[in-house]
């Protein structure tokens, strides 16, 4: 990488600032969803197969939403993009409340689904925007930089969702006040957000997607085969692919590894909630540690080396071996930590005016995260620990994807 490629620019500072902070917080209401799955096994009486479903409210919207929002930031350009995600963020936060007096999951489920829209409506435009602010060439470490605030948002909302959930359903019994204030409180939050947004003046980009007489093609996002349509670059259709896989990983692990702690570590719901925050502080390490390897080691190689990483780590923590099989579990985090990002960015590259399209289907496959919570409940209500074989098959495919198939054909 040149010496020359900057971070970002002055000019673009305060915009990269608030692009961050989108990133902490659809980090804190998914990490919350994985307390929630815990709690409405406690309260609504549902199985962990059931509770499953929470996910596929969630990333079930990704599927149905992220293409509509590509298109609504093709038409309308980024900063109108984060105010429709922010605008359905908070409606479906503030649904929780007659969802709750309704003592509906199903309610709860709708809840999700429009809470869903307006985080995969955030994802598609957060990530080429947060890549469009500088040079393409340390467009990786944006994008990765700009996730560890996802992932301290991971650690966030474990932390409030286990006070405000887990720990009164243990002192309380089983109730749904709390989810109501959470979520209220979580709602007005997003609106002061998309207020200070709004009067936020986003410098003019010289948008890279539309460049086309550029000489270095490395430091500027140019399409090099330009007669291509998008699905016959190569590299994005494997991103895509590995996407899939990647979040379906990832919401399967998050969301039994309360339920580990449980039945295999013998912990209260509550201090297994706790030590989800911990969890999440892997991811944010992971983040922080490999946006700065970038540095010096191709994105593709690191992505490539902890998808090994975490099949060894998932055979291990399948093993149920105590101590030995739950600290691994704690290192699954730190492996996936740089994966969404570095597959997210690695797709992009060379797209030219097919970016913000390319992004749309990239977030489209989060919708993975609907499919593999199911699949590992149905393991999980036998054994929670030989449910994470099931994420071995997604690593084996980032593995490739990192080790081979993220080259740009030139």
């Amino acid at each position: 990488m040149s010496q020359k490629a900057a971070f970002t620019e002055k000019r673009f500072l305060l915009t990269f600032v608030f692009v961050t902070s989108l990133f902490m917080l659809w980090g804190i209401a998914h990490s919350m969803s994985d307390v929630l799955n815990k709690h409405f096994q406690n309260v609504l009486n549902v199985s962990k197969a059931q509770s499953g479903l929470i996910q596929l409210s969630v990333f079930g919207a990704y599927f149905i939403m992220s293409i509509p929002a590509g298109i609504f930031m093709k038409r309308f350009g980024y900063k109108t993009g984060v105010l429709l995600g922010l605008s359905l963020f908070a409606a479906g936060t503030f649904l929780f409340v007659p969802a709750a007096n309704a003592n509906s999951f199903t309610f709860f489920r709708v809840a999700l689904f429009i809470l869903g829209c307006g985080m995969a409506t955030l994802e598609t435009v957060a990530h080429p925007f947060a890549a469009a602010l500088g040079d393409q060439r340390t467009s990786d470490r944006r994008v990765n930089f700009a996730q560890s605030f996802n992932a301290v948002g991971a650690i966030v909302g474990p932390a409030i969702a286990t006070y405000f959930l887990l720990r009164v359903t243990a002192s309380s019994g089983h109730t749904l006040d709390s989810v109501k204030s959470l979520y209220a409180g979580l709602g007005c939050f997003i609106v002061a957000v998309a207020i200070m947004f709004f009067f936020v003046k986003v410098p003019a980009l010289t948008d890279p997607h539309v460049v086309t007489e550029v000489k270095d093609t490395d430091a500027v996002n140019v399409d090099t085969e330009p007669g291509k349509k998008l699905y016959q670059h190569s590299h994005f259709v494997w991103a895509a692919i590995a996407q899939f896989f990647n979040v379906a990983a990832q919401a399967g692990t998050w969301s039994y590894f309360i339920n580990y702690g449980h039945e295999k570590m013998g912990f209260s719901d509550e201090k297994a909630g706790n030590f989800m925050v911990l969890f999440m502080a892997m991811m944010a390490i992971g983040r922080f540690v490999g946006t700065y390897l970038m540095k010096f080691i191709a994105p593709n190689k690191i992505l490539a080396a902890f998808a090994f990483c975490s099949i060894i780590a998932c055979i291990i923590v399948a093993q149920s071996w105590g101590w030995v099989s739950y600290v691994t579990l704690f290192s699954i985090n730190f492996f996936f930590s740089i994966m969404f990002p570095t597959i997210f960015s690695l797709g992009l590259k060379n797209l030219g005016s097919h970016t913000q399209q390319a992004s749309s289907f990239i977030s489209m496959g989060v919708v993975g995260g609907a499919v593999m919570p199911y699949f590992m409940g149905m393991v999980a209500n036998h054994d929670v620990a030989q449910a994470y074989y099931l994420p071995i098959i997604c690593y084996v495919v980032i593995f490739l994807f990192g080790s081979r198939f993220y080259k740009v054909h030139h």
